[in-house]
């Protein structure tokens, strides 16, 4: 065992103990009279009985020449890098009666030679740990000294940091209960650095930053980080999107050298069960000298917070709500939010993939995904994962399937999810609504430069949201485009039920919308609000309750839009219905127009592309004849598949012009 070995402070200092224990026994055994009695310690003879009435008060029987003098030096901290029980002194603030104590209650976990001598002075062979009044009788002192008491009291430093146990039931005198240490302290006072068993699931030690990697100097982290090395305090940042408190809480401390021990709390951990795992979580972050960052917050966190008041190391507390003054303040020095800036950077994004990766332009693949840095690192290695099953490199698609993993709302109940599977070659359409497709595109990938760095967005609590509408026909590609954009960005389509928004109760309907809105602010998608009339239509005047509550509904929607920080798109046949509030907060409205010859035409043939035709079918003179909308046109190639189907063959010119029949009988129009 060499020097640089943390255990050898330790078993020396044990080592003088058990001298003084060994000369504690040999005092107490002159005289005994039941000293060579097999049973002694199961039973009470009388004359066991007569020496215990005329013993001395306890801690007056250690007699000058049993004491070593080396054991009362050795209880001063050293300045030995490896000492950890002089460090530990000094992070809980622990007197020399306190070490004292700490040390004859491990002794028996390191030293089974304590065993039979705590069993001895305790006169139970069944009872072979320290019990308070040994602990004191050790060091000359006795249970009936007040301070001596206090330091094993649930408010001294030895119990509230949890290095020591007081075991056995209130109905035992103090003086005869059990001293215990538990086993992860002593495991970190030989040297051992796991987690605490109790930990394992909840913390982590996140690694060191990148060489390289460096927050500019005014950023929110270095100044965070500051504040909490000039003086260990406990932060409250409030976030806006998941993940993204914590990874800049751990970046603001590890730039200033702290080790870090992140807590993930599970989502339904209550007051009770997360009370239970933060005093573990405290003494081992002290044992470390290791800063906290715990999150989220459970419903009621008082008595978590009471537990973090002045245990001396930082703490950051992370959750999405606002910090609440009803909480037991005392311990939060701060509460801040996190800048809605402090984003994962396509930097970030580069140093996650390094040089291996296939990404012509990375900044357009990961503009529309706002996430924070650690679920960058889970994107990244979704999308190598996605790339090996490829067997190939890892590309912007295999970067956004994984990012979309990362970001994917949790609106099954109030929305149904489509997986783009078309593009801009899938869109038939004149040029200007296309053109204004394309804006919207650049609106939202371009919308944290325009808004955020140019600092265009208005004031009042606005959010960075891109609303459309779309407003054309039923059948005229509406839906189709919606689908087309969140393609072209890369992120999961949401259209909402209405069904399931709708609610004949007042207010429940607004509670549903406000779900959904909430969870499409922290994660990226396009929320797609169909027939958006039924629930964005005019106010009305007010002539009885239920125009009233009509109203509100509609005011809400009015600030929640304004609000928003996602991509809306609404999709409406009848534009006029649309209250003109909502169309002032639209960035764009783009109308779908019926498609003239030439277009139904070319929808036709994009129809029936993958389909086999007989040669020379006549789409032109289909597209002429036949006023049928996009949808109509898609419906009736459908029909006409099927009908060439049932004979095995291609689609032929009959084929087709019965679809296009049975889409007018449907309408119920002229059939010619």
């Amino acid at each position: 065992m060499t020097t640089a070995d943390p255990a050898v402070p330790l078993l020396h200092r044990v080592d003088l103990l058990h001298a003084r224990a060994a000369g504690l026994v040999r005092q107490r055994s002159v005289g005994e009279a039941a000293t060579n009695d097999p049973l002694r310690g199961l039973y009470l003879s009388p004359e066991v009985a007569l020496q215990w009435a005329h013993r001395p008060p306890p801690g007056s029987e250690v007699a000058d020449g049993d004491h070593d003098d080396g054991y009362d030096a050795a209880m001063e901290p050293t300045d030995a890098p490896e000492d950890r029980l002089s460090t530990l002194i000094s992070r809980f603030a622990l007197s020399v009666l306190d070490l004292h104590i700490l040390l004859t209650a491990l002794a028996p976990d390191v030293d089974r030679r304590f065993e039979p001598l705590y069993a001895f002075l305790n006169d139970d062979v069944s009872r072979r740990r320290a019990t308070v009044s040994v602990a004191l009788e050790l060091v000359g002192l006795g249970p009936h000294h007040r301070f001596a008491r206090a330091r094993v009291h649930p408010a001294g430093p030895l119990v509230r940091g949890g290095l020591l146990t007081v075991e056995d039931d209130r109905e035992r005198p103090l003086p005869g209960r059990t001293l215990r240490v538990p086993e992860r302290v002593v495991a970190h006072l030989l040297g051992d650095d796991v987690l605490d068993e109790g930990l394992l699931d909840t913390v982590t030690q996140p690694p060191p930053p990148a060489e390289g990697v460096e927050p500019a100097a005014d950023s929110f982290e270095v100044r965070l980080g500051r504040l909490l090395t000039t003086a260990p305090v406990v932060v409250h940042l409030r976030e806006r999107r998941p993940a993204t408190g914590a990874a800049v809480a751990v970046d603001a401390l590890q730039h200033f050298g702290h080790t870090v021990l992140r807590c993930d709390l599970p989502p339904a951990t209550d007051a009770t069960q997360a009370s239970d795992v933060i005093p573990v979580l405290v003494r081992e972050a002290r044992l470390r000298g290791a800063a906290l960052v715990i999150s989220p917050l459970p419903e009621h966190p008082n008595r978590i917070l009471r537990a973090l008041e002045d245990v001396g190391v930082p703490v950051v507390l992370v959750d999405a709500r606002p910090f609440d003054p009803q909480w037991a303040t005392a311990a939060v020095a701060l509460s801040l939010d996190v800048p809605p800036g402090d984003l994962a950077s396509v930097q970030h994004w580069a140093d996650e993939l390094g040089e291996d990766a296939d990404v012509p332009d990375l900044a357009a693949t990961v503009a529309p995904f706002r996430l924070g840095r650690d679920h960058v690192r889970r994107a990244v290695r979704s999308a190598r994962a996605l790339a090996a099953l490829d067997t190939a490199p890892v590309s912007t698609v295999h970067i956004q399937h994984g990012a979309r993993q990362q970001s994917a709302p949790l609106l099954s109940q109030h929305a149904r999810q489509v997986n783009p599977e078309v593009g801009w070659t899938d869109l038939v359409l004149p040029e200007e609504p296309l053109q204004q497709l394309r804006e919207l595109v650049l609106r939202a990938r371009q919308r944290d430069r325009v808004l955020r760095d140019w600092r265009l967005r208005p004031g009042g609590g606005r959010g960075r949201g891109v609303a459309a509408l779309f407003a054309g026909d039923s059948g005229t590609g509406k839906t189709l485009s919606a689908e087309v954009v969140a393609g072209e960005l890369g992120v999961a389509l949401y259209v909402v039920d209405l069904s399931s928004v709708v609610d004949k109760y007042i207010g429940e309907t607004e509670k549903n919308l406000e779900r959904i809105f909430a969870e499409a602010d922290r994660t990226d998608s396009v929320l797609l609000f169909d027939e958006a009339d039924a629930i964005f239509g005019k106010r009305s005047e007010v002539k009885d309750s239920h125009d009233r509550y009509a109203n509100l509904e509609s005011a809400f929607l009015l600030q929640r839009l304004e609000s928003f920080d996602g991509v809306a798109v609404l999709t409406t046949n009848l534009r006029a219905n649309i209250d003109e509030a909502f169309t002032r907060r639209l960035d764009l409205v783009v109308d779908f127009p019926f498609p003239d010859p030439a277009l139904r035409t070319e929808l036709w043939r994009q129809c029936l592309a993958h389909a086999p035709c007989m040669p020379g079918l006549d789409l032109e003179a289909l597209g002429e004849r036949y006023e049928l909308s996009g949808g109509g046109i898609r419906s009736a190639a459908i029909t006409a598949a099927y009908v060439a189907a049932g004979r095995g063959e291609p689609i032929s010119d009959a084929d087709a012009l019965l679809g296009a029949q049975r889409e007018y009988q449907k309408m119920g129009r002229v059939v010619w």
